[in-house]
């Protein structure tokens, strides 16, 4: 690995690897013209039973096909929106839609109508590919219901209906040559006024960004990739999907989460290396130790999303008899910035989130003086290479405020680099949760609770949790002679937000601290419930 002794916190972009120019739907045709009979793919169910499967031959058959059909029914560079689970038809519409020059708008399955309607409605999307339902969502209800207030979304299919996904329209079949600067996908991360944030990613960002990561990790061809990863983050279909595509390895995406069936798929399948948040990590153990058994061929668990408990990393390696790395990354970066490595010592894979990948440059800058700090000295992380994003949807303020004009991507997140290059987070400049891998923002939360008529005031901060790493304390002032039940607020939240966006305690005040200028001082709320004085 790098050998290098920094004297400020500034990691220059390492050239060990190459940026190839190539596009998401080249990589596949690569792999199936070096790796055509290997398997690809294989579905797996929340059971932990597995179904099809598919060779690299037959995956790119089928998205050659879609994509195809896809061109029949929208114009390259048009945006179609994917609304589902991990099943094998998200791989094959991800491929497709990439070899058809369209720009995938991912949408998370937990939805409701107002986030769905909001992104289908922001990024423009002229089609609508989606699951009947998803964990008792009814998601093609939801669908029908959304679709008829927009205008621009011309087309609804169900992508487990062969002849509705296949469906041709009256355009002339034909595949473009695509652009590696073209956008490829847009992924919607919530920003801190409440509004979601649609991150412009591009065809090289997100081939490369794979590609480094899976060869730090070690990948080979043939081997497995066991990936509960959700496919609407990039950590799904961006490390395992494209990340799996050009090592010619075996990816198998998982339906649905559950430890127990995680465990008999990784014996089963001799899975070699799993990516899991650590609030999964944790149920897979509690899991082992109830019924403990082999996994000869398991190398590496890799996680992130969230700070890694040092006792967990322990566990994990004593556990699965595995190797453990942390990764630690950001969408508006095409996903990984910085990633341990297999050499590490147990101290850093316990203390920091490891050095950065090829052709990223990082650096922590002091964020009132806007200067690169000294070597172990706390300040934001800034990410400046390949990777960075085209940009936010139709959102010029909001990217000029992420992108400065040096081209540094400020991530919000702050933290600390030593003399080798390995950083450590300390915090976050924004008020950001950080709940078992997913982001949650609490503006977006207050705004959906002050709807209800029963609530006055309302704040959401983030608080320490054994499990969940973080979890959403809500704090609200009742409207004057109400008493809203917390069964209440769940269930109208729940209508409108997705449920792991529901806080896990609720706290009735009379009154909240407040700045001179009115505003609700959060970081007081958070300090009085970690000294005891809230029961919620």
């Amino acid at each position: 690995m790098y050998q290098v002794s920094l004297t400020r916190s500034h990691f220059p972009a390492q050239t060990d690897d190459v940026v190839r120019e190539v596009a998401v739907g080249e990589v596949l045709r690569e792999a199936a013209a070096s790796f055509g009979a290997q398997i690809a793919l294989v579905e797996a169910f929340a059971t932990g039973e597995t179904g099809r499967s598919w060779t690299y031959r037959a995956l790119l058959d089928d998205s050659e096909r879609l994509a195809l059909a896809l061109s029949t029914r929208f114009a390259p560079g048009e945006r179609v929106a994917l609304w589902a689970p991990n099943a094998p038809e998200w791989v094959v519409f991800e491929f497709a839609a990439a070899l058809a020059g369209l720009s995938l708008v991912t949408v998370n399955p937990g939805y409701q109508p107002n986030e769905l309607r909001y992104v289908l409605a922001q990024s423009a999307a002229a089609g609508l590919f989606l699951t009947r339902e998803h964990r008792g969502n009814p998601m093609a209800e939801i669908a029908r219901d959304v679709a008829a207030g927009l205008p621009s979304l011309r087309h609804l299919a169900d992508i487990e209906d062969p002849q509705a996904l296949h469906a041709r329209g009256g355009r002339k079949a034909e595949l473009p040559k695509v652009d590696p600067g073209a956008e490829a996908q847009i992924q919607y991360t919530s920003g801190t006024t409440g509004f979601p944030k649609g991150a412009r990613l591009h065809h090289r960002g997100l081939v490369n960004n794979a590609r480094y990561c899976q060869n730090r990790l070690g990948l080979g061809h043939g081997e497995s990739y066991l990936n509960p990863m959700p496919m609407f983050h990039t950590s799904g279909c961006v490390i395992g999907a494209l990340g799996t595509v050009q090592q010619g390895a075996r990816h198998i995406p998982v339906r649905q989460f559950d430890a127990g069936a995680m465990l008999a798929l990784m014996a089963r399948e001799r899975v070699h290396i799993v990516l899991g948040v650590p609030t999964m990590l944790v149920a897979m153990l509690e899991a082992e130790a109830r019924a403990p058994r082999a996994y000869p061929d398991l190398r590496v668990m890799l996680s992130g999303g969230a700070m890694v408990p040092p006792d967990v990393v322990r566990r994990v390696q004593e556990s699965f008899g595995c190797d453990f790395e942390i990764v630690y990354g950001q969408t508006e970066a095409s996903c990984i910035v910085s990633q341990l490595s297999r050499d590490d010592s147990l101290a850093d894979k316990t203390e920091t989130i490891g050095r950065p990948l090829p052709f990223t440059e990082v650096a922590v800058f002091d964020v009132a003086s806007n200067a690169i700090t000294p070597i172990g000295t706390q300040g934001e992380i800034r990410v400046r290479g390949y990777g960075v994003m085209l940009g936010y949807n139709d959102n010029p303020q909001a990217t000029a405020d992420a992108i400065d004009a040096e081209g540094w991507l400020h991530t919000g997140d702050l933290g600390t680099m030593d003399a080798r290059g390995y950083l450590r987070i300390t915090g976050r400049v924004k008020d950001m949760i950080i709940r078992g891998g997913e982001n949650l923002f609490p503006a977006e939360i207050e705004n959906a609770l002050l709807e209800h008529p029963a609530v006055a005031e309302v704040s959401v901060v983030g608080v320490p949790d054994p499990l969940w790493g973080e979890v959403a304390v809500c704090f609200y002032r009742p409207a004057t002679g109400l008493k809203p039940a917390r069964e209440a607020l769940v269930a109208h939240l729940r209508a409108r937000l997705a449920a792991q966006k529901t806080p896990s305690h609720w706290i009735a005040v009379e009154s909240f601290p407040l700045t001179g200028s009115g505003k609700i001082q959060k970081f007081v709320l958070r300090e009085r419930w970690l000294a005891g004085e809230y029961e919620g």
